[in-house]
């Protein structure tokens, strides 16, 4: 059985600009109105999960803190605005804890600086946030690449987020979504550091849309994983489908919405394995036909209409 999409990852302003040109504007522009007709869009078609990518970018906050200076956005508050629409909607958030640094930098996990905005930024989301239905989990989007294994910076990086974590909400959930996926050792030293990590959920990234991966191989890739996660008491196996493509040269062009020819070959692919299938991401990639909080490329609606035509012929009896 092939699954349907479980949830998606979202975010206020895309990190990397060059690929972020066909939403960008339109999410900066975005009222509360507009978040909530945005996030009952995406539950109206069966999606329960958001992964929100960070509350804060480029040295400015998503949220009232002393920490960054805001960004200076149509709502002033998004992640209230998010936070609230997601409780209205019946959607789960896992709110994701960054960028608290430079996003890209490759020290990100170890800087004292970034740790100790980290840090803190925890026990003000807790406070102002943690009472939102749609609190339901963390997620630490500062991602290293699995080369056989995991880092042990990025091991210790988890843990100490997981333990404030625990502390604060004890009962929301922690994520990851490592990338690497092609590269993993599925052995007896993995499972020990997922044992390690102490994490909920691992979203691995297919890495179909960024050309490391094709279709035809991340089945084996989840096979793998599914044996060793079956090993380990925690840790979650859900999987990151990418539904988008580039427009010209990787990491430094548009994204633009996959064909859903692709996608549905993405899904058929995981399914078998993993729990839940989450993508990244509906914002951009995916639009209702005439939604009036439109945020993406044109092309985004055929990929929404695909893939809704698509659910209603598995779910059809016979």
């Amino acid at each position: 059985m092939t699954r349907s999409i479980g949830g998606t990852w979202c975010e206020f302003q895309h990190h990397n600009k060059a690929e972020g040109v066909h939403w960008n504007p339109a999410c900066a522009g975005f009222s509360p109105d507009d978040w909530d007709a945005k996030i009952a869009e995406m539950a109206a078609i069966g999606l329960e999960y958001l992964v929100l990518m960070a509350v804060a970018l480029d040295h400015k906050a998503f949220y009232p803190t002393t920490l960054l200076p805001p960004w200076k956005l149509a709502t002033p508050d998004p992640l209230q605005s998010l936070m609230t629409a997601a409780d209205r909607h019946g959607m789960k958030v896992f709110v994701g804890n960054g960028f608290w640094g430079t996003w890209d930098s490759p020290g990100i996990i170890a800087d004292p600086q970034a740790r100790r905005r980290r840090l803190q930024a925890m026990e003000e989301l807790a406070a102002q946030y943690g009472q939102h239905p749609s609190f339901y989990g963390w997620y630490w989007p500062n991602e290293a690449e699995i080369q056989g294994h995991f880092r042990p910076v990025f091991i210790d990086y988890v843990r100490e987020c997981n333990q404030l974590a625990r502390q604060l909400l004890p009962a929301a959930l922690t994520l990851i979504a490592p990338y690497g996926t092609n590269q993993v050792q599925a052995d007896d030293d993995y499972a020990r550091q997922l044992e390690a990590l102490d994490v909920d959920v691992v979203a691995y990234q297919d890495e179909v849309g960024v050309r490391k991966s094709g279709v035809e191989e991340t089945g084996a890739y989840y096979e793998a994983l599914r044996k060793v996660h079956d090993q380990v008491e925690r840790a979650r196996l859900w999987a990151d489908v990418e539904v988008f493509e580039f427009a010209a040269e990787v990491y430094r062009s548009a994204l633009l919405p996959a064909r859903f020819a692709r996608v549905r070959r993405q899904l058929e692919a995981v399914s078998p394995f993993v729990e839940t299938i989450l993508i990244y991401q509906y914002q951009g990639m995916m639009n209702q036909p005439g939604a009036a909080a439109f945020a993406g490329h044109p092309d985004s609606t055929q990929l929404f209409s695909d893939y809704v035509a698509w659910q209603r012929c598995i779910r059809s009896p016979g």
